[in-house]
């Protein structure tokens, strides 16, 4: 097996397909993802399920891997997933990882009108669509933890690869108890941020996550304009249709045969730039509008590693504090004469100067593991995004021949 590029499948923009009451299967092209130098991580996901999901409590993925990484038992294994097994993974290497100072990938989003529609079998083309982005994301998603040295070896992780039965997750729903203290510790991060000023003596902490809250509100609008672009691109779609349909019927009852013939050729160029403003749609949400919400929601991941950072340190300013009261208090002893009570106080401060030591290491590591997964993110993202445009122009370039020869056939028809 030779060593490619890492590709994403939002690189590689499809088709919607027209899906029956019998089965929906989206496939994707296998992707080949490299691990460093131990070998390379074939992953695929797709959905395939019977369409009566009206009782149906989750949908169903089917995950498929191939690896020559030595650490898994099988070189080639298939599971089935749900999408809150996914969220469950999410949850369990966020609990373990970004304690650390590591970027967890974030899943995708959960969207209850979408899913409401796909179970009770709503067969309609946004139906098509929230299925196949919800596959395309998921897959995107898993290929960022398995690329993630660190997450890789984590157990969960591997179980959640190769395992077949997964135990049911929990605490993933937003309404949940669990769910409900998320937001709350998140509130309260709030305001620990804004009324805690960390005194950041390292001034390339502080130059990047300046960078990075600036990257991530430009990205926002980015991502505002090009889903603007794809919206005005579907219904620039639509109206050819039902441009191409009028003309159609007109000709089917004209009685000029001439006349008839020439609006039946101009229905099927009509038809063609359908077809064109369609890919182009595809082509938008795909290579482009997929990709910034991904690193959109990534940004947000990096500044997370930032916040962490910040909470060791406001640990270790706290201990550092209590440290400082015990000592004062060991000599308010000492002046008050009071021996009883002497040693207690020595043992109070043995064991905050090791809570400080522990914390300044802990501090120390997390330093020095934001500061790498920065500069590991910064490099994959140059990457992707170069060759996120390169893929687009390419496209676009295509587009625009295809565009040029509809032009060219309408032009040259003349319908009088």
């Amino acid at each position: 097996m030779s060593l490619i590029p890492y590709s994403n499948p939002a690189l590689s923009p499809r088709p919607w397909r027209r899906y029956s009451n019998k089965t929906l299967q989206f496939h994707s092209s296998n992707t080949l993802i490299p691990i460093a130098i131990f070998g390379l991580i074939e992953l695929h996901i797709s959905y395939t399920w019977p369409f009566s999901m009206l009782l149906s409590l989750s949908l169903s993925l089917s995950l498929s891997l191939q690896t020559t990484l030595p650490m898994f038992l099988n070189k080639t294994f298939s599971v089935r997933r749900r999408f809150s097994d996914f969220l469950g993974l999410y949850e369990k290497i966020s609990a373990k990882h970004s304690l650390l100072g590591c970027i967890i990938p974030p899943p995708p989003q959960k969207s209850v009108v979408g899913m409401t529609k796909v179970k009770v079998g709503k067969e309609d083309s946004s139906s098509a669509e929230f299925v196949e982005k919800r596959r395309a994301a998921l897959e995107r998603y898993l290929q960022r933890v398995v690329a993630h040295p660190s997450l890789l070896q984590d157990p969960d992780v591997r179980e959640f690869l190769e395992r077949d039965e997964l135990p049911r997750a929990v605490n993933t729903q937003a309404l949940s108890g669990p769910g409900l203290l998320k937001m709350i510790n998140r509130a309260s991060d709030a305001v620990n941020k804004m009324t805690i000023k960390m005194n950041e003596s390292d001034n390339w902490f502080e130059s990047k996550l300046q960078e990075v809250e600036n990257e991530e509100q430009l990205l926002r609008r980015l991502h505002a304009a090009v889903d603007s672009l794809v919206n005005h691109r579907k219904e620039l779609c639509l109206n050819t249709a039902v441009l191409r349909k009028s003309v159609a019927m007109l000709g089917s009852v004209e009685e000029n045969s001439a006349l008839s013939r020439a609006l039946s050729q101009l229905a099927e160029v009509e038809d063609k730039m359908e077809q064109l403003h369609q890919q182009q749609a595809f082509s938008d949400f795909f290579i482009l509008a997929e990709l910034l919400a991904d690193y959109v929601r990534l940004l947000g991941a990096v500044r997370c590693c930032f916040e962490q950072r910040m909470k060791v340190w406001q640990r270790l300013q706290e201990a550092q504090s209590t440290l400082q009261k015990k000592r004062e208090a060991e000599a308010k002893l000492l002046w008050a004469n009071k021996p009883e009570k002497l040693q207690q106080a020595k043992d109070d401060i043995n064991e905050w100067e090791s809570k400080v030591s522990q914390y300044e290491r802990d501090f120390e590591r997390v330093t020095c593991t934001v500061r790498k997964e920065v500069l590991r993110f910064e490099v994959r993202f140059v990457d992707v995004v170069y060759r996120c445009i390169l893929v687009e122009m390419q496209h676009r370039t295509s587009l625009v021949q295809q565009n040029h020869i509809c032009m060219v056939i309408v032009s040259h028809r003349n319908i009088y």
